[in-house]
């Protein structure tokens, strides 16, 4: 038979003891509250409910029975005799007569994480780290909730707060897990949607309150809680099609074009400009736009969760969540796998260089400077404000790289964009003299940084064959595309700032001028075969201040869409593969703002949807042609046909495929005057065709060319065997191609 013993105020926890755990300073909850054995054979539960009138233990066989307090401050205990272990039981909470509550004891279960779990979060290697540090839904022994855990190796006391226990941080505290820093607790009962934070005892006594660093689902700004969240996204067998196919394939020798967008300003709803819409409502229209429009790949700038909307997503508060303005996770998984049904690959752009200083984010999370570094001449960021990741610790470079696996796993995206990767790189990055601290052997480059960057990239590509990693480096570090093995970081490309800064400038230029800057448009040809390159006009040229595309051209309207149509055609052409920021498409005249969306009424206008044609048409017969792609990275996919004639303003080179069956031939005329009879050399006799003119009416050109079929000459011309006789367009490209 069960039976109670009446303690009254009678117990055999030490006052001290007590009093901790009432003023939430007790490190290991579980040894006090909960069921322990006694030495008589017998059982003593312990419940802490401050404001509690009485506690009532309900019994596996039916049984109930008060417990007594023992300790102002809300601690109750009993002594329970004859009963099995391991003791099942609920505690019946009586506040008054109309507030009564019936929980499982959060003290009556074993510890989420396992031994194996404690010793690779300690070695940093735990590649699932998300599926054991934050909010997990689940059933642990028998009883169905939520177990929580967190990082906080300083904290005195850590519990957890929610909407689930009136964020009151008495009722929940949670265990230290050792050595390890891990705080841990199982809550029954509290399931999906619960809104939570962890209240953070530091060592200087201060209370934190902080979001989960884990936290895959996020309140709406400017609320700042995480939210227990789980999938129910059902994967279809065209997605495990599509993945298959991604691990088989490497992007170096295919095509890829890329879309960059920005979610909240690529269109918004017709009806209410000020409504974003969501991940859903975007996901078909944007799809079918990129598909229709030719791109490989959209790459969105920060999804991951930031409050700040005018940060554009570069200053994140959640790196696994993401950004809940646009919908639900689930919604953004169903986002992806629509691209995927319509062809298109999704690359997320990344931002583990820096993260913001907000109270309730990874700044001094338990107190202490634990993320980022303590000196603040490596720890902060003097360009924007924001915290520089520790990348010497074990723990935050787990953060980070399971961070980038579980985008790649759990959302499908295609690959990831490094953000500000020469900020991780150098250690005086933006700093003067006496602001930084030289590396062990004086020098300023970041090794805990570039340690952790090979690291991430081995990873990656070894456990997520086909991805893309790409990094955006503006120095002449070697090797940022090569493996690890021969001393590179491992990225799989790496944006062409040269090549990008070089060409703007000299288009920006009157054309009178531009006899003496021809080594902008031929210099990145020297070096354009060191790295896998991405060529960028990216988010970052058009803000600011810097106007657009458009306005940046040189000359009138006609001048200016002529000039960005030439530019277009170069940059498709040119070794590397490609990426062009949303609006670019269609010359957006008015410089990008994240507040509006992108002025779509211009394709009412011809020119403007010319542009849109061309663009198009570069993505089909970019796709099409495998000299453009196949041998992007080596010389021996490249020649000039004319680097030289700066006087004319004529620019022309050949790409061909990787056995040379494919060839494409690269004219431009950077004059606003057209050129009749200019003798080109080319490789092949026979006939050749334009493949492309950007002077074609169609784009909104004057459609001066070369109609019907080219016949190359036998006259060895620019080192060429062959030549022909062109009509040059002005501020023009052609594409030739044999024909056939």
């Amino acid at each position: 038979m069960t039976v109670i013993k009446a303690g009254g105020a009678v117990t055999a926890i030490d006052t001290a003891e007590l009093d901790a755990l009432v003023r939430r300073e007790h490190s290991s909850p579980h040894s006090v509250l909960g069921a322990h054995p006694t030495a008589a054979g017998a059982t003593v539960i312990r419940a802490l409910r401050p404001d509690a009138r009485s506690i009532t233990v309900l019994l596996a066989d039916g049984k109930t029975e008060k417990l007594h307090q023992v300790h102002v401050g809300g601690v109750f205990e009993g002594e329970v005799a004859g009963v099995d272990e391991p003791l099942r039981y609920q505690l019946k909470v009586d506040y008054d007569r109309k507030n009564s509550f019936t929980i499982d004891d959060p003290y009556a279960f074993a510890p989420t994480l396992g031994d194996l779990d404690l010793h690779l979060i300690t070695e940093g290697r735990h590649e699932r780290i998300y599926e054991v540090l934050g909010a997990h839904p689940r059933e642990h022994q028998g009883v169905t909730g939520t177990a929580f855990a967190v990082w906080a190796p300083s904290a005195r006391a850590v519990s957890v707060v929610g909407d689930f226990n009136g964020w009151d941080g008495r009722l929940n505290a949670m265990r230290s897990l050792g050595s390890s820093g891990i705080w841990e607790l199982f809550l029954p009962g509290v399931g999906e949607g619960a809104h939570y934070k962890f209240e953070i005892l530091a060592a200087g006594g201060e209370l934190l309150l902080k979001a989960d660093p884990y936290a895959q689902q996020a309140e709406v700004p400017p609320n700042t809680a995480s939210i227990v969240s789980a999938s129910h996204h059902e994967w279809g067998a065209r997605e495990a099609a599509y993945q298959r196919a991604r691990r088989e394939h490497q992007p170096f020798d295919q095509p890829v074009s890329i879309y960059e967008v920005h979610l909240g300003s690529w269109r918004r709803d017709p009806h209410d400009p000020e409504r974003l819409l969501s991940y859903r409502e975007l996901a078909d229209e944007l799809a079918s736009y990129v598909q229709d429009m030719g791109f490989t790949h959209v790459e969105l700038l920060p999804v991951m969760h930031h409050p700040f909307s005018g940060s554009w997503g570069y200053q994140v508060t959640g790196y696994y969540a993401p950004s809940p303005v646009f919908g639900s996770p689930d919604d953004l998984r169903l986002f992806i796998e629509r691209m995927h049904e319509h062809g298109v690959g999704v690359i997320l752009d990344w931002v583990p260089a820096h993260f913001p200083r907000d109270d309730f984010g990874l700044a001094r999370f338990d107190g202490t400077a634990l993320y980022e570094h303590a000196d603040p001449r490596r720890g902060e960021h003097p360009d924007w404000g924001t915290l520089v990741f520790n990348f010497a610790r074990h723990e935050v470079r787990n953060f980070l790289t399971s961070n980038a696996l579980f985008w790649l796993r759990e959302y499908h995206a295609d690959g990831i964009r490094v953000d500000a990767v020469a900020s991780m790189l150098y250690l005086d990055y933006s700093r003067k003299a006496g602001e930084w601290v030289p590396n062990e052997f004086g020098g300023r480059e970041d090794l805990d940084a570039v340690s952790f960057l090979k690291d991430l990239n081995t990873l990656m590509h070894a456990q997520e064959p086909g991805v893309i990693s790409a990094a955006e480096e503006s120095t002449a570090w070697p090797g940022v595309s090569r493996p690890t093995y021969i001393g590179g970081l491992g990225f799989g490309f790496k944006w062409n700032m040269g090549w990008m800064h070089d060409s703007l400038e000299y288009f920006e230029l009157d054309p009178i001028y531009r006899r003496f800057h021809h080594q902008d448009l031929t210099f990145s040809l020297v070096y354009a075969f060191s790295e896998n390159f991405i060529l960028p006009l990216s988010h970052d040229e058009v803000v600011h201040g810097k106007g657009s595309l458009y306005t940046k051209m040189a000359g009138d309207h006609w001048q200016k869409l002529a000039n960005l149509r030439t530019l277009y055609a170069y940059m498709w052409a040119h070794p590397g593969k490609n990426l062009l920021f949303m609006g670019q498409e269609f010359a957006q005249v008015d410089e990008w703002s994240h507040h509006h969306s992108l002025d779509w009424h211009l394709l009412e206008q011809p020119d403007h949807a010319g542009m849109q044609t061309l663009v198009r048409e570069l993505n089909r017969v970019y796709g099409a042609e495998p000299a453009l792609w196949e041998v992007d990275s080596d010389p021996a996919g490249f020649y000039w046909l004319e680097s030289n004639d700066a006087d004319n303003n004529v620019l022309a080179f050949a790409r061909t495929s990787k056995h040379g069956e494919r060839v494409i031939a690269c004219i431009m005329n950077l004059s606003p005057l057209p050129r009749e009879m200019y003798r080109v050399g080319l490789p092949r006799a026979g006939a050749w065709r334009e493949a492309i003119n950007t002077d074609a009416e169609i784009y909104g050109g004057g459609n001066v060319g070369n109609f019907g079929t080219i016949e190359a000459d036998e006259l060895p011309w620019g080192g060429q065997p062959f030549s022909a006789a062109l009509t040059l367009p002005p501020l023009g490209a052609l594409w030739l191609v044999p024909a056939e």
